[in-house]
């Protein structure tokens, strides 16, 4: 059997963007006031286990790291047809930057047990750092892809895959087990059905703590982020406007010259 984890993120709601705040001490988001969805990569990455879970005997974990609500999008995940669901979620790991989100992860990982494949979304539609997918390879000590687009041999111990580079990609051979950080290219995420969701409803996510984990406050969270942000500020709303220009044909053309004069553009 092929053991499967997929590392999943609730990221803030695009449609909510513009009520999204920012921590003044910590220069980190506030979440608790937006609404949580599924990050868009990491449904190519659920979709890409579920496709080799329809082919030969698969088992899928669901890993994600965040607050309770984030017990949603796992909920969501097993009701796309995952077996079982795992929440990092504890204050301690608040205010993680790409490197301790990894490496709690990892640390997740270690604890779900023996691992064949780890799918990963590239990148997250609130970091774009596309860090944490080799991040957690590095922690794991696993080879990894990064960037997959297509699978094009699962077949075995060995998979070959094409990882896109600017302009093409590259045949890539790799051993399991492995970590595989995947495009949107890969294929295209399947919707929730009506009876997925029903059976969803009886599986349990398990919840684990800093106290389940093998790790330190030090090493988790904003203690354990090395990254430093040192100042944010706000962009300025730009303010448009608009004029009509009125006259002959000639008389618009020679006074929307001027006006692109006057503004600096010619």
């Amino acid at each position: 059997m092929l053991n499967i984890v997929v590392c999943v993120k609730a990221v803030p709601d695009p449609k909510e963007a513009c009520n999204i705040k920012i921590d003044p001490d910590t220069k980190t988001l506030l979440r608790c006031d937006v609404p949580l969805v599924l990050n868009p990569l990491d449904k190519n990455a659920m979709e890409a286990a579920l496709q080799l879970k329809a082919q030969s005997e698969a088992h899928i974990s669901v890993l994600s790291m965040g607050p309770p609500e984030a017990g949603n999008i796992v909920k969501e995940c097993l009701a796309l047809g995952a077996d079982q669901g795992f929440l990092l979620s504890d204050p301690a790991f608040g205010g993680a930057d790409a490197f301790a989100t990894a490496y709690t992860l990892a640390k997740g990982i270690e604890k779900i047990g023996s691992v064949d494949v780890i799918f990963c979304g590239m990148a997250s539609s609130d970091g774009s750092t596309e860090w944490v997918g080799p991040e957690i390879a590095t922690f794991l000590n696993l080879p990894v892809v990064t960037l997959v687009k297509e699978i094009v041999d699962c077949d075995g111990a060995s998979w070959k895959v094409k990882a896109s580079v600017e302009n093409g990609y590259r045949l890539m051979q790799v051993e399991l087990p492995a970590v595989f950080t995947v495009t949107r290219e890969l294929n295209t995420p399947r919707t929730l059905s009506f009876s997925g969701i029903i059976k969803a409803r009886k599986k349990e996510i398990e919840q684990w703590g800093i106290d389940e984990l093998d790790v330190t406050p030090e090493s988790v969270g904003l203690k354990g982020s090395p990254t430093i942000v040192s100042e944010l500020n706000a962009q300025e709303e730009n303010k448009r406007q608009a004029e009509m220009i009125t006259g002959t044909r000639d008389e618009k053309a020679d006074m929307l010259v001027q006006k692109l004069v006057d503004a600096g553009v010619l």
